[in-house]
């Protein structure tokens, strides 16, 4: 009789222990961000709904909500399935602090949505990623792709997603490289026309020591509600590096854009099939563990479009209260030429046009100042 308990108790704790280390293999992680601060324009939109024609805009004083990283919440899981072998998925939903709504649109899940599988050589997932431009910008923009005053103001593209997509990404040793193939990039697959929408995207980083450098391709079709002969299409292309000393960090880097078949680059509404150059250069210092001061310039050549050379410069400093609490400071300005309408936040076609609903975009050649001071908490 005591043989058998004995027995019968053993075998009970190896079927906790088995069910205890499956349950271990796999894992739900909780994360997210709410960023919001108060955001200073000069020669904005009137509030009114537009500036009258000769004016230059009033001021405007705006409570933002994701300023230095987008306010979001996701969800991100993995699981053990033996031999090196995990199954991973990531949904991440993006909201504004300062009236609770969705972002992206109003999509539950827009800034992420994928799931799939990695090992030894690197994953592969199918859903909605941030392609390897986005990825790119991350690296090699000095303000970090941030929401306001970066080099997504210059260029969307650098914080594009990609719907039906799927996303490789492969480290190799300091070697990083990723490619993206979407099906259709806005949910409008057409019948008989397979590029319709489609977009593909190739990147590599390489990081030695204080050393980085990567480049980075784009071509993206228009979606069209019909089939087209021929689809509107843009093409990038970018290199970048990077190079830390003591406590400081140096960027720089160079991004081409073309526009065919009739499309249009942001900057240019009027303008099809333009190309652009787009040059940027950037410090950061790390002058305590707490306190972070970064610079950076940007230009682009808006070439052939009669719309003008616009320059925007960022300041930014960053105060950590703990690991998961900051207080920052940023500001722009904004430098226009001839026609072109670049405010800190961006072109008016990228925001609206300045005299219609949008009330940050400016007068074609008007400059603009923007400062924004907030806090940023990472759960």
């Amino acid at each position: 009789m005591k043989f058998k308990l004995l027995a019968i108790a053993a075998t009970s704790a190896a079927a906790s222990l088995a069910a205890s280390s499956a349950y271990a293999q796999s894992s739900v992680t909780l994360y997210g961000v709410a960023d919001a601060g108060v955001e200073y324009l000069n020669k904005a939109a009137a509030s009114n709904g537009g500036v009258q024609p000769g004016t230059k805009g009033q001021s405007l004083f705006a409570l933002q909500s994701g300023n230095q990283s987008g306010s979001r919440w996701g969800l991100r899981g993995i699981e053990d399935l033996g031999g090196g072998l995990k199954g991973i998925f990531t949904l991440e939903s993006g909201f504004n602090v300062d009236d609770g709504k969705m972002g992206q649109s109003g999509r539950l899940f827009g800034r992420a949505a994928y799931v799939g599988l990695q090992n030894q050589w690197g994953r592969l997932t199918l859903g909605r990623h941030t392609t390897p431009g986005f990825d790119f910008g991350l690296a090699f923009d000095p303000m970090t792709i941030s929401s306001r005053y970066s080099i997504t103001s210059q260029d969307p593209w650098f914080a594009s997603r990609a719907d039906n997509s799927a996303k490789y990404m492969g480290t190799f040793g300091g070697l990083t490289v990723s490619a993206l193939y979407s099906l259709n990039n806005n949910n409008q697959e057409v019948p008989g026309n397979f590029t319709n929408g489609r977009e593909y995207s190739f990147s590599a980083i390489y990081a030695s020591g204080p050393f980085s450098v990567g480049a980075v391709y784009d071509q993206t079709n228009r979606s069209q509600a019909t089939a087209l002969s021929t689809n509107k299409l843009t093409r990038h292309a970018a290199i970048a590096g990077t190079y830390a000393f003591g406590q400081a960090k140096v960027f720089a880097g160079y991004r081409y854009a073309h526009a065919y078949n009739g499309d249009v680059l942001v900057g240019t509404p009027s303008h099809a099939n333009g190309s652009s150059n787009l040059a940027w250069a950037g410090l950061g210092y790390q002058v305590t563990p707490a306190l972070s001061l970064t610079g950076a310039a940007y230009y682009q050549n808006l070439r052939n479009a009669n719309a003008g050379n616009p320059w925007q410069f960022v300041a930014l400093a960053d105060y950590s209260l703990s690991k998961r609490t900051d207080v920052y400071a940023s500001m722009s300005y904004a430098l226009n030429h001839g026609k072109s309408t670049l405010g800190v936040n961006g072109f008016n076609d990228q925001l609206g046009s300045a005299t219609s609903s949008n009330s940050e975009g400016v007068q074609p050649g008007a400059n603009q100042f923007g400062a924004v001071i907030g806090v940023r908490h990472k759960f």
